[in-house]
């Protein structure tokens, strides 16, 4: 992947092949600004920005003044560039992320998802999907589902779709998207019939794709709860009719990016007309709780964890449990 000029669209990073430049004993792990600007496709001077501008990395200095960036500091720079995919101006991030901080347990090794992303990679490249499908399952038996999803294959996913003007790119991401959407349904189908719980799981209008909703579906599953993900394109007002048949505890609609004024009005509206709780999840949640706080629609949020604490709690109070 060349670097990319631009300040807007930002391809998503992938820490693949990189190692720490050779440096003194005190500074070792960490990478150079312009090992950075490789790595991320963030050019120097809108990296210097960020720091100077804006305060939304910190990266160390050596005595002479040379930035060096850490693995930590690179991924600050991987979730700056996912807001401002989003539509979000570059003034707002800091306080986004102030409000959106990473997992408690981040991995100990974060280099580790790139070593899986770049054999996945190699796998998309050469078109070998089974490859791919022993990757998958190598993956899965050692990680959580939060982690093989939003560490491992979504951050690959969404690099793909946003870098389509480089060659092979589309043909590489059709195959993955197709891939994942087809283990993900898979998982969804093994659900146990019987759980007590049941939650509905739609998308928000043209605010997220097919896999990113059936992913957010997968990861709000559990053992007391069967979550029923409906297809992309199913009109919110027949929502209603949806719910009088299956009975749901709740509802979340997920966005992945920003909601409009007229997206909250109409959230707002449905709200009203079902019998169940109703919540948002999503990156388009991390942007919409100022302006759905005063509603009686919960913001679960983004990272799995939290859409799960979130959603839990919504539903003893529902249960009375």
């Amino acid at each position: 992947m060349r670097p990319s000029t631009a300040n807007c669209a930002f391809p998503m990073p992938v820490i693949t092949e990189a190692e720490p430049i050779t440096l003194a004993d005190d500074c070792q792990g960490l990478y150079p600004i312009r090992e950075v600007a490789r790595l991320t496709g963030i050019n120097p001077v809108t990296l210097r920005a960020w720091e100077r501008r804006y305060g939304l990395i910190e990266p160390k200095r050596t005595e002479s003044g040379h930035r060096l960036y850490s693995m930590t500091d690179i991924e600050a720079i991987r979730r700056v560039m996912g807001w401002l995919e989003r539509g979000v101006a570059v003034s707002k991030v800091a306080q986004l992320l102030a409000n959106t901080p990473p997992a408690d347990n981040p991995p100990p090794v974060a280099s580790e998802y790139g070593d899986w992303q770049a054999r996945i990679s190699s796998a998309l490249t050469t078109f070998n999907e089974p490859e791919l499908e022993r990757l998958y399952g190598q993956i899965f038996s050692s990680y959580p589902a939060e982690i093989v999803f939003q560490g491992i294959f979504l951050p690959l996913w969404q690099q793909l779709l946003r870098t389509q003007d480089v060659f092979g790119h589309t043909s590489e991401w059709l195959m993955l998207d197709g891939f994942l959407r087809g283990r993900v349904q898979h998982r969804l189908q093994l659900q146990a019939a019987g759980a007590r719980q049941c939650v509905i799981v739609v998308a928000m209008p043209g605010l997220c794709r097919e896999l990113e909703l059936l992913v957010a579906g997968l990861l709000l599953t559990r053992n007391e709860r069967v979550v029923r993900v409906l297809a992309i394109g199913q009109p919110l007002d027949e929502l209603s009719l949806i719910c009088q048949k299956l009975e749901p505890q709740a509802v979340v609609l997920f966005a992945s990016h920003a909601l409009g004024t007229a997206h909250q009005r109409r959230l707002m509206r449905l709200a009203q007309t079902l019998n169940c709780s109703v919540s948002l999840a999503g990156e388009g949640a991390n942007l919409a709780q100022e302006a759905l706080a005063d509603s009686s629609i919960a913001c679960l949020g983004s990272e799995a964890r939290l859409m799960n604490q979130r959603l839990d709690a919504d539903l003893k109070a529902i249960l009375g449990s």
